[in-house]
């Protein structure tokens, strides 16, 4: 009975590590901590729409410069091929 207690109780405290994580990144997008990283999304995993695209996750193509990502600020010029403005 006592694995079974500490299995639930793991769990239990996973779960709420994860809330916790989520309601961090979500104040932290809430505050302006992220930008709009433009080309360097994988085909399918876009975050919105784009100039061709009319939702999240329809872009055709890797690297598509219209199609963007959501990261924390100060990412995006790190990365290779992104950017802050649209690429066309």
């Amino acid at each position: 009975m006592t694995n079974r207690r500490q299995l639930v109780t793991s769990a239990l405290a996973g779960a709420l590590a994860l809330s916790g994580l989520a309601a961090v990144t979500t104040a932290s997008a809430a505050q302006g901590d992220t930008e709009k990283c433009y080309g360097i999304a994988k085909a399918g995993k876009n975050d919105c729409a784009t100039a061709n695209s009319s939702c999240a996750g329809t872009s055709t193509v890797d690297g598509k410069g219209d199609a963007f990502i959501v990261v924390p600020k100060g990412t995006c010029e790190k990365i290779v091929g992104g950017s802050l403005t649209p690429k066309s």
